[in-house]
Order: C-alpha cells, then structure tokens, then sequence
C-alpha cells in the first residue's frame, strides 16, 4: 500500500477517505493491547500532571470544570481518565473508531475505579444530540481524520454555547520534517549504542499486532499542519477565539533521538538507568520548552501543535 499524502485541511475523497478509516481501525485494533506499554503512558501523578500541564497551557488556571466532556480519539483513555481522576470533568464520554481501544479503555478505567460511558464512533458523523458536552477534547487525533472540516462541525454542533474544544499532539508540518533529524541521527548510532549496551536487535512488528500491523503504521497519519492552516475548519465550522500553539522542540528532538535508538532494540536488553535517563530528560527539556521556547518561537517549528477554540455563547 501506499502511504497516504500528507496536508493540511483538506478533506479527502470519499474512497480515500473510506479506506483512511479502515487503516487506522485496523492499525489501531492490532496496537491496542501494547499501546500504554509503547508510548510510555503513565496512569499516576506523571501522567496527570502531564495532562494537566497541557490543559493549562491553552485554558490558563485555575481551570474550569467541565461538567460534560467528550474525547474524540480516546485510545486507552490518556485524556479522559486523568481528567476525571483530577475532577477536572464530572461525566466523562470517550470514543474511538477502534474496538480494540474502546476494550482496553475500559478495562483501564476499571482498574482506576473511574466510570465513564465509551462509544465505538467516527469523529465525523457522532452518535450524539446538538448542545450536549462543555468540552470536546482529544490527544493525537485530528491528524487521523480524513474529513476535517466535517469533524469540526459535528464537534461544534455537540457543544453546548460557550463550550470549548482542546486538542493537543498535533504534528506540525515543519516541526515534523525538522524531527527527521534526530531519527536520522539515531539510525546512524544505533549500531554502536547496541553494542554499547549488548542489546539485541528488534524484532519488529511482533511485540505491537504483528507483522502486518507494522506494515500499516506508516498509513495512519494523514496531515501534518501550518497553524494557519489548522484554524481553517475550525473557524469555518463556526468556533471563536480559536488560538493554536506550539508545543515541544527541545523535548521533541531529544525524545526523537532516545526512542529512535530504543526502537532498534529487544525492549527487555534496555536497561532501567537507560530508560530513567531518557524519561527524567525527557521531562527536564519540556521545562526547557516551557519557559523559555514556547510563546517565544513561531508555533509551527515545534514538532507538537496545540488548539483551542469556544463555541459562541
């Protein structure tokens, strides 16, 4: 298969579009049960403040509570569950257009002792009545949706007046291509950090769905944005105060480089100083970002983008 062009917020045709969505159900079906495993998500107060961090950067403090929420792309719940733990949200709704993700969600909010409702739902045609959540949020999604400027107006017409969208992880169109350095630098030196370590070589693909699934993760993403570009269907699907930032340059580029190189090996050869140092770094150079890259720099040479956006009252 070909891997599907990168845009901005075009929508795609509806053939593309159809088989866009089989992909990334497909993919995502087979990653789910490695997934909080792969990307490091934590369920205790790293994670939480992680999420909390995001939040504040685009909502300010002390932040509001949302009475009804709604993720759109939850995954395993990275967004939802630590914002119902944090009372941060009082209902908590969570979709996903992948089964296999909706399973582990909920089992990981049964192990939380949290209570949310979840729903198997494309993002661009929700199974819920006009005016009904006060936040719309997500982590990582939009650059999974064919059809954005439907998306928008399905998020604007499940809003409430007054209610606000959140959605952070987005890549940037420069900031990605500028991370290809990093991962360059990584395949160069993974030979001799494995050696280093006496680390054996992946076995890729069979520890994430399998071969096949491996194959299809390089399908999945289907836009990487200009800020400029972003605030289009957002603003046409009839949002306000639509504010997009940047997010992550020093922490990209340093967590780029770190998970390149521990890509290339049999995760059980990592050791645990290892992994510390590149989870402490990880989390030092987002300080870095923090206070004194972000709001400082252009949004879109970061690697991640943020957006929010209010529904008029």
């Amino acid at each position: 298969m070909t891997p599907f062009p990168t845009s901005g917020s075009a929508a795609a045709a509806p053939e593309v579009a159809a088989e866009i969505r089989d992909v990334n159900t497909r993919y995502h079906d087979g990653a789910a049960a490695q997934y909080d495993a792969k990307w490091g998500i934590d369920w205790g107060d790293i994670g939480a403040g992680q999420v909390l961090q995001k939040i504040e950067k685009l909502l300010g403090t002390p932040l509001p509570r949302f009475e009804r929420s709604l993720e759109i792309g939850a995954g395993t719940g990275y967004f939802s569950l630590h914002l119902l733990k944090q009372g941060v949200i009082g209902r908590a709704t969570a979709t996903d257009i992948s089964p296999g993700m909706i399973e582990v969600l909920r089992g990981n909010a049964a192990s939380l002792g949290l209570d949310v409702e979840t729903a198997i739902a494309d993002a661009e045609q929700l199974p819920f009545p006009d005016d009904h959540f006060d936040l719309v949020c997500g982590h990582a999604i939009l650059h999974h949706i064919p059809d954005l400027e439907r998306a928008f107006t399905e998020f604007h017409r499940v809003l409430r007046p007054g209610g606000v969208i959140v959605f952070a992880g987005e890549p940037s169109r420069l900031g990605d291509q500028l991370a290809v350095v990093p991962k360059r630098a990584a395949h160069y030196a993974a030979p001799l950090w494995r050696r280093a370590l006496k680390a054996r070589p992946a076995a890729h693909g069979h520890d994430d769905g399998g071969e096949e699934n491996h194959a299809l993760e390089s399908q999945v993403d289907v836009h990487a944005f200009v800020p400029a570009e972003l605030r289009g269907p957002i603003e046409r699907a009839g949002f306000a105060k639509v504010d997009v930032r940047g997010e992550e340059l020093a922490a990209g580029w340093f967590g780029w480089f770190n998970r390149g190189l521990e890509s290339t090996a049999d995760d059980a050869d990592v050791p645990w100083g290892w992994k510390n140092y590149a989870f402490r770094g990880y989390l030092l150079f987002q300080q870095l970002d923090r206070r004194l890259l972000e709001g400082r720099l252009p949004a879109g040479i970061f690697y991640n983008l943020m957006v929010t956006a209010k529904k008029p009252s």
